[in-house]
């Protein structure tokens, strides 16, 4: 059987989809920014409500954040095992 991993912006995901971060496509600053809230290459996330146009609430561990959809479309998400 061929694993075929389907990787798409956070911003496509809809409500309750879980999904694992597998890159940031985003300057320096941008990804220690991401990183310093907990959302670096590997984290679990699940959309909690997607916004659109407006920021879309998600969850990593026990934590609560809103992304707007600028940074969502930059962080590459892998809808694998789900």
């Amino acid at each position: 059987m061929i694993n075929q991993t389907k990787v798409m912006p956070l911003a496509m995901l809809l409500p309750g989809q879980k999904a694992r971060i597998v890159s940031l496509a985003a300057g320096r600053g941008l990804q220690a920014h991401l990183y310093g809230m907990g959302l670096g290459i590997g984290s679990e996330i699940e959309v909690i409500y997607r916004g659109a146009p407006g920021p879309s609430l998600i969850a990593t561990k026990e934590t609560r954040l809103a992304i707007g959809q600028g940074m969502a479309y930059k962080i590459m998400v892998s809808l694998d095992g789900n």
